[in-house]
């Protein structure tokens, strides 16, 4: 049986640049600039709309191979999904 090779990969590092789009350093070395626009469109609602605010998104944190936002993990993408840019 293979593995997905990207099973394993986990963020390392993130930096903001602008709007929603952020520099993001995986664990195989892999840098993109991924733009969160459409999943904070699709997610931040309801009760989590506050993300959607550019001074609100800004504060994330990278915490066990993951971007999150709040200090509950309140809003959290795969990172399979992050890795693809697939939102």
């Amino acid at each position: 049986m293979r593995k997905n090779k990207q099973t394993n990969i986990k963020i390392v590092a993130a930096a903001y640049l602008r709007n929603y789009e952020i520099m993001i350093l995986f664990s195989d070395n892999r840098m993109k600039l991924v733009d969160f626009a459409p999943a904070i469109a699709k997610y931040a609602v309801g009760d989590y709309a506050d993300y959607a605010k550019p001074a609100r998104f800004k504060k994330f944190i990278v915490e066990n191979g993951n971007i999150v936002w709040g200090k509950n993990w309140d809003l959290v993408f795969p990172v399979e999904d992050v890795y693809t840019s697939s939102f």
